[in-house]
């Protein structure tokens, strides 16, 4: 009796577990429709024209503004050298003493030599006036008065080189007393004591660079050139009021140094080999900090864009090509926007294409959307921290990267702040 019982059972439970499946599939859709109406917050900037300036960096290298290779003039032993390697040193200051010995014998000899020719000038001297006397009264005849004047001249002559040469053999024995020629830091001596330096072959001892003030050579691509004086000419950019182009230098470390230069002069020609234009940059360096030979980058001003559009560096994607894009909210759904990029500002990045003035982008939240999805926007908290940053300053961005895609949006990618 119990076993007909359960086999009379089976039927109906198996009945009872499809109608439960049933009800709980049937609960579910309406869930998953309205899943897919929901608005996703994300975070959102609204775009606005504001008046920023341009900078480009470029690669310069740092030269001394005085510079010079103190070089044997007379040659020699060197008997001492005077002054302290790596140290300060002022125009004048001893550096080297050269054997002077072989020196003061050739001045003491040209000495001789201008006391000889003096005493046979005064000998001809006499003996011309007399002859002129003589020549009045028809005491002696036209040509021995010609040559005694012609013997005083050349005795006079004769005197003056010999002043000429004592004048050669002083210049020389101050010769072995090596001084400086400017005022700077001194390197490291190139002999030693007891070395045989040569006139002939300008042996070289040492050298001198002054270091208060230094150069910055830079060079410019004559296409940059040409197109910032377009955007200057139709009114896209406006140049410095006064005219005065700012130029600072960054360090490997991407430090700044503390010093503000100033633009000296851009190049009227362009280097055929390489298409570009030489600038030269002058920059105070009353620390030192700055050294002959050194490579900084240049930031040099280009002038001020008065409607420039600037987006935080984290709204903007980049495609698996490498080309940017922004996530815009139109009508309340995504729309991905190709943008061309500009010059980055504090953590922002200038957009020359791509977006107009109020248009709303999307900054986070990337991960729950997708093109067309509805969104309700919310103002990014970091908007107040960037307006309320110092004036603008756009520097050079790097070249973007395409960055590994994400399961939310297979073709576009966030990229990481390059500020």
């Amino acid at each position: 009796m119990l076993k007909k019982r359960h086999t009379a059972w089976r039927p109906l439970r198996a009945v009872l577990f499809s109608a439960t499946v049933l009800l709980a599939a049937c609960g579910e859709k309406p869930q998953q429709q309205d899943m897919t109406g929901m608005k996703v917050p994300v975070s959102v900037v609204q775009v606005q024209p504001e008046a920023t300036s341009l900078f480009t960096e470029l690669p310069g290298r740092v030269e001394a503004v005085k510079e010079a290779q103190v070089r044997a003039r007379v040659s020699g032993i060197v008997t001492a050298i005077n002054f302290e390697q790596g140290s300060e040193v002022k125009e004048g200051d001893l550096l080297f003493t050269i054997d002077p010995a072989p020196y003061e014998a050739a001045r003491d000899q040209a000495l001789a030599q201008l006391n000889n020719a003096q005493a046979e000038a005064s000998t001809a001297a006499v003996l011309a006036q007399r002859y002129g006397r003589l020549i009045k009264e028809n005491a002696v005849s036209r040509q021995e008065y010609d040559t005694a004047m012609a013997r005083s001249k050349q005795a006079q002559a004769m005197v003056a080189a010999a002043k000429a040469s004592l004048k050669t053999a002083d210049i020389n024995l101050g010769y072995t007393k090596v001084v400086a020629p400017i005022s700077g830091r001194i390197s490291a001596a190139e002999i030693t004591e007891g070395a045989l330096v040569s006139a002939a072959e300008a042996t070289h001892l040492t050298t001198i660079q002054q270091l208060d003030e230094l150069y910055v050579d830079i060079t410019r691509p004559v296409g940059e050139v040409m197109a910032l004086r377009k955007a200057i000419a139709d009114g896209s950019l406006v140049s410095d009021p006064d005219g005065a182009a700012k130029v600072s230098a960054i360090f490997d470390d991407r430090s700044e140094y503390g010093e503000m230069g100033r633009l000296l002069f851009s190049g009227v020609a362009v280097d055929p080999t390489t298409g570009q234009l030489k600038l030269r940059a002058i920059f105070p360096n009353p620390d030192q900090l700055l050294l002959p030979g050194m490579f900084v980058r240049v930031r040099l001003e280009q002038g001020i864009n008065e409607q420039a559009l600037l987006l935080p560096v984290q709204a903007v994607q980049y495609g698996a090509n490498g080309s940017a894009m922004v996530m815009a909210v139109q009508e309340g759904v995504v729309k991905p926007t190709p943008v061309k990029l500009g010059s980055e500002v504090n953590g922002r990045v200038i957009i020359n294409q791509g977006l107009q003035a109020g248009d709303t982008v999307i900054v986070e939240g990337f991960q729950k959307i997708r093109p067309g999805a509805p969104v309700q926007p919310m103002p990014w908290k970091g908007e107040a921290e960037g307006a309320a940053q110092p004036a603008a300053e756009a520097q050079p961005t790097a070249e973007a990267q395409p960055a590994p895609t994400s399961d939310a949006q297979p073709e576009v990618t966030s990229t990481a702040d390059n500020g």
